[in-house]
């Protein structure tokens, strides 16, 4: 029986494939029809096109395997219509967990974020059962993928096999689109990171996310969530790293948030004209206001989630940018 993962194309999704393939597991992949699919080419992997918006294919999808991995999600920080994102997290989730409940599927690893996760007010890490409400989330992306999680939670209760992770911020090699994180370091390779402003986020091996789901799908509890995280980094931190490993000067000057703030909003007006999307969100730089640091002290414990080092994540990140075109 094969094992589907929806998102496949994607930079996590990409290495859940690989992690499953290793283990000498039958993949299946849903697939939009426009989908990029370089993160699939040349892998053995039996390629299904489907839409989270249609019941109909997903039901395709999922007949007859035995793990669902659901992966895939709309992730931008800037739309203009919020309600495409709710369609394709929140009811695609739910679509996706039906179908799987209904095909009989043994278990469900739904991918979350860190992002539907409560922070706490004094920058201390957060864990799976800090505080959070809607109110608190910030932006429609983050917002989406909370109401999503509350989806997983009653299918889990309604007796549908769901564990949920939340990966924290994943780098690593496969960052095709990039991820707003991989943009940052491709923005450093490029020497256009004059400076940095006083945030923080939890970066994890992309690899080790990807093992953090299989463990989830082997040993996680239904209904139960797990922060797949590993080392809490200020932004300043994070430079440094990269400039240890590429020689590429770290930024000194720090910004207070007024200035990307002013420079996002501006941003935002001129993109509108010209119609296409803002290069830095107003929603990303509120996000930035926060220290986004985790605990995944539960997933080490329950699950055995694997804790590589960051620097050789990051190390295979500049690898994989410079040698793909992008820096």
């Amino acid at each position: 029986m094969p094992d589907l993962v929806t998102g496949g194309t994607g930079f996590v999704g990409a290495h859940i494939v690989r992690a499953l393939l290793a283990k000498g597991r039958d993949v299946r992949c849903l697939v939009r029809a426009s989908s990029r699919r370089t993160n699939l080419e040349g892998l053995d992997v039996e390629v299904v096109e489907g839409e989270l918006r249609d019941p109909a294919s997903l039901a395709r999808a999922v007949r007859s395997c035995e793990v669902v991995y659901h992966c895939a999600a709309d992730y931008r920080l800037f739309t203009k219509d919020p309600g495409e994102l709710r369609a394709s997290n929140v009811e695609g989730t739910r679509h996706v967990l039906r179908a799987a409940g209904e095909a009989g599927a043994s278990r469900v690893v739904y991918t979350s974020s860190v992002g539907a996760l409560g922070l706490t007010h004094d920058g201390t890490p957060a864990s799976e059962t800090t505080p959070v409400t809607i109110v608190g989330v910030v932006g429609n992306y983050k917002r989406s993928k909370y109401e999503a999680e509350r989806v997983a939670e009653e299918m889990a209760a309604a007796g549908v096999p769901v564990v949920i992770v939340n990966p924290s911020t994943p780098v690593g090699d496969l960052d095709v689109k990039p991820t707003p994180t991989g943009q940052v370091i491709v923005d450093f390779l490029k020497r256009k990171m004059p400076a940095y402003v006083e945030t923080g986020m939890n970066l994890i091996d992309v690899r080790d996310v990807a093992a953090g789901h299989l463990l989830a799908a082997e040993k996680g509890r239904t209904g139960e969530k797990y922060i797949l995280g590993n080392r809490n980094m200020t932004l300043k931190e994070i430079f440094d790293a990269l400039s240890r490993l590429t020689g590429i000067p770290s930024p000194r000057v720090k910004l207070p948030h007024w200035v990307p703030m002013a420079a996002a909003a501006c941003d935002t007006v001129v993109s509108g004209l010209r119609g296409r999307a803002p290069r830095v969100s107003i929603e990303s730089v509120r996000m930035s206001r926060h220290l986004m640091f985790f605990d995944a002290g539960k997933a080490v414990r329950e699950l055995g989630l694997p804790q590589g080092p960051v620097e050789e994540a990051l190390s295979r990140a500049v690898a994989w940018f410079r040698a793909n075109g992008y820096a």
